[in-house]
């Protein structure tokens, strides 16, 4: 099975097995493709160290690290004991197996527990992917990591570590009864589609060279401006980390390059508190969709103008009149619609049902003609 068709076999099952979770599993997938780290904020009991520990599953070969922290937790809890060999050796080493500086994915609940003494080594484990153990910086495997929360952290010694989770999604228990009842009667999966660590890699390849074209950068410009307008302002890292977030979102969609579809997806990365998550939404589709719904409003203008001019009038004189007032009216109509395509086109934006409309609006028009 070609390695794509495996991945989305995968995301088929997870999404069987994970109700009313299509976005994060989606989110998770495209970290994994990008290299990236996710934050589920949410309160117990809703899957999320088990949606982790499942996608492991599904990568032969693959190490698995899951930590509950706590403002306790010592850094032998997470990187290992100090070796008391290369103690004798004045190296102040850790024995890492089976510990997160050996793990390709991790999930480290309550995260925003994390003290200081382990802080900054997460840090350097998430951003440049190694380990200052003891005199050497150790390369770690770390594709992804995953880290839980049931609040937004309060110290300011947190924001760093917050800010490098790019993918961001909140979770609540399953809303519909149907579902409740589906994950109720839901058995144990009978089989997992696996891919390799190599077949993984490949696929990052495969994903960081898809085409972005001029129309999404210059898309994501205007969303960065119209979100400064709100007062929601991520940092200019975070935009560049989207660009191979959005060659993933396209890569898993099984498309060849990336597409205003796409933008839909940064949702979840462009927000810094979940309240900010409806209005970055809300901006992102009015940029990408507003060009449409303008087509669509002289779509509605054209059919009034119609309507009105088919009604009886006293004279022929009237009616020839109106007639002609409505042929300068839907050729105006018109001249804004080609505009209103062109600059979709210029952006690199789907023009079809644009297109669309714009033949229903020449049909009127033709239908207006008739009538002289």
């Amino acid at each position: 099975m070609p390695t794509h068709e495996k991945l989305k076999k995968i995301r088929e099952e997870l999404r069987q097995n994970f109700l009313e979770r299509g976005e994060l599993i989606d989110g998770a997938l495209c970290a994994l493709l990008s290299s990236q780290h996710v934050l589920i904020i949410g309160p117990p009991g809703t899957a999320k160290s088990m949606l982790a520990d499942e996608i492991c599953r599904r990568i032969e070969g693959a190490d698995y690290f899951q930590w509950l922290l706590t403002r306790f937790s010592t850094p032998e809890e997470l990187f290992g004991a100090v070796s008391l060999k290369a103690l004798e050796q004045d190296d102040y080493r850790r024995v890492t197996a089976h510990k997160l500086p050996e793990a390709h994915i991790a999930f480290l609940d309550e995260i925003f527990k994390a003290n200081s003494s382990i802080l900054n080594a997460i840090l350097a484990l998430i951003n440049e992917r190694v380990f200052h153990n003891g005199k050497e910086i150790v390369p770690v495997p770390l594709l992804t990591l995953f880290g839980a929360s049931n609040e937004l952290p309060e110290d300011d010694e947190l924001t760093a570590l917050y800010d490098r989770f790019l993918l961001r999604f909140v979770v609540n228990y399953i809303a519909e009864d149907f579902r409740f009842l589906r994950m109720l009667e839901a058995a144990a999966p009978a089989e997992r589609t696996t891919i390799t660590l190599d077949e993984l890699r490949e696929m990052q390849n495969q994903a960081v060279r898809l085409r972005i074209p001029a129309g999404i950068y210059r898309s994501i410009a205007d969303i960065r401006r119209e979100l400064k307008k709100k007062s929601l302002e991520p940092s200019d890292r975070r935009y560049r980390q989207c660009l191979s977030l959005l060659q993933a979102h396209a890569y898993l969609a099984g498309q060849e390059e990336v597409r205003d579809s796409d933008l839909f997806f940064l949702e979840h990365a462009l927000w810094r508190d979940p309240g900010e998550q409806v209005e970055v939404r809300a901006t992102i589709r009015d940029l990408i969709l507003g060009y449409e719904e303008e087509v669509k409003e002289l779509l509605y203008e054209s059919r009034e103008i119609r309507d009105s001019a088919l009604r009886p009038w006293g004279t022929s004189d009237e009616r020839a009149r109106a007639l002609i007032e409505v042929h300068t009216k839907l050729r105006n109509i018109l001249t804004k619609v080609e505009q209103i395509v062109e600059k979709a086109r210029d952006l690199g934006r789907p023009v079809e049902r644009v297109d669309a409309v714009k033949e229903e609006i020449e049909g009127i028009r033709k239908q207006m003609l008739e009538q002289f």
